[in-house]
C-alpha cells in the first residue's frame, strides 16, 4: 500500500515516466496483455479483426484519475463495472484512444501558396 501511495504521488507530480517504468506497472501491464491474449481490444471489438497489442491503455486517463493507476476495472456513473486497462495496438492507441494527439501530426496548409 505504501508503494501505491508513492506511485500516485509520482503521477500527481507529473512524473508519469517513473510510474510507467515501475515494477508494479510492468507487472500489471503483463497481466493485462495476458488477460487480453495480447490482442488489440479495439480492433477485435470494433473492427472484428485481430491485431497484436503493443500498449496497455488507461480508459480513465492516468493524470486525471491517479488512484486508478493500477486498477484493471472502475465503476461507471451507473454503477456498472468497466475495464480501465485495455490492450491496444499502436494505431488504435493514437487514433481511437487519443484522437486529440492526431491534430499535431496532420499536414498544415502553407501560409501562402507557392506558384512555381
Amino acid at each position: 500500500m505504501k508503494r501505491l501511495t508513492e506511485l500516485i504521488a509520482l503521477i500527481r507530480s507529473g512524473d508519469v515516466h517513473k510510474f510507467y517504468t515501475s515494477p508494479e506497472w510492468r507487472r500489471k501491464r503483463r497481466e493485462i496483455f495476458e488477460r487480453d491474449h495480447f490482442e488489440c481490444q479495439v480492433c477485435k471489438n470494433k473492427y472484428k479483426r485481430y491485431t497484436k497489442a503493443t500498449t496497455v491503455h488507461h480508459v480513465k486517463e492516468l493524470r486525471q484519475f491517479p488512484l486508478l493507476c493500477l486498477s484493471s476495472y472502475y465503476t461507471n456513473e451507473s454503477g456498472r463495472k468497466e475495464r480501465n486497462l485495455i490492450s491496444v495496438c499502436k494505431y488504435c492507441h493514437e487514433t481511437e484512444c487519443h484522437p486529440e494527439r492526431m491534430g499535431k501530426y496532420e499536414k498544415k496548409k502553407p501560409l501562402t501558396e507557392e506558384k512555381w
